[in-house]
């Protein structure tokens, strides 16, 4: 069995694209019909995309809000650090306010509020750019690496349901929940996987199903209720979902 994963196949997908002047946003309210993405090239067009669902998942919202830090940094003036962290912070606020249940946003906005506290006055928006860069590489490695060490728990043969989406639509790319069902397809250790609907909001139906497809694995669909049948007939070996 290879441990070694041809991310090229499995890892299609990207919620997020930089484009060195906006940021592109895959709009999850139009899938899985449409695939379209929004071009956002201020820092409110980012709020309200995330407020509006377009990008949904606590990373994908996280890594959205410091590049929404970055695009605010270039309407801002500023001689100094602390003249531009003043001036940067009512579209932090803006962008905080858009969904404060989700805890990678106002993490992600910290993280950029540190990196211009230590960052010289001539570079500062350099090292937000920097800053939003690494908080999106560092969630696709972790992703990757959850990835691989779920699936090692998996014996071969094994179906496996998941609910929800926890997918490549919620992160920087893979997945968490998602990226170890892919990590286990990708190593021959899953024979099935079954996606729950997950009403009322159907992201199991619309997201879920639709991603696992683009990257050639085939997923059964089923209806919420029918869950408990597929493990009392043994269908189902493993289930993963996300962790709030």
């Amino acid at each position: 069995m290879a441990n070694e994963i041809d991310y090229a196949r499995y890892d299609r997908i990207r919620p997020l694209r930089w484009t060195g002047d906006a940021l592109e946003l895959l709009d999850q309210r139009k899938l899985p019909f449409v695939t379209e993405y929004l071009r956002c090239t201020n820092s409110d067009e980012v709020a309200d995309a995330i407020h509006a669902l377009a990008v949904r998942g606590a990373p994908a919202i996280g890594i959205a809000a410091a590049w929404g830090a970055v695009l605010a940094a270039r309407a801002v003036d500023a001689g100094n650090v602390d003249e531009a962290a003043a001036r940067l912070e009512p579209a932090l606020q803006r962008l905080n306010d858009a969904r404060p249940t989700a805890v990678n946003l106002a993490w992600a906005l910290q993280r950029m509020r540190a990196a211009l506290a230590h960052a010289d006055a001539d570079d500062w928006r350099d090292v937000l750019q920097q800053e939003a860069r690494a908080i999106d590489s560092e969630d696709l490695a972790a992703n990757r690496r959850m990835g691989v060490l779920g699936a090692s728990l998996i014996e071969p043969g094994s179906g496996v349901l998941t609910h929800c989406n926890t997918g490549s639509l919620a992160t920087a790319g893979f997945g968490t929940a998602l990226g170890v069902i892919r990590a286990g397809v990708a190593q021959g250790r899953i024979d099935e996987v079954f996606a729950g609907e997950t009403r009322p909001w159907l992201q199991g139906a619309r997201l879920t199903v639709w991603e696992l497809q683009q990257d050639g694995i085939d997923a059964i669909l089923i209806a919420d209720s029918a869950a408990s049948h597929l493990m009392k007939t043994g269908k189902v070996q493993w289930v993963v979902v996300g962790a709030d």
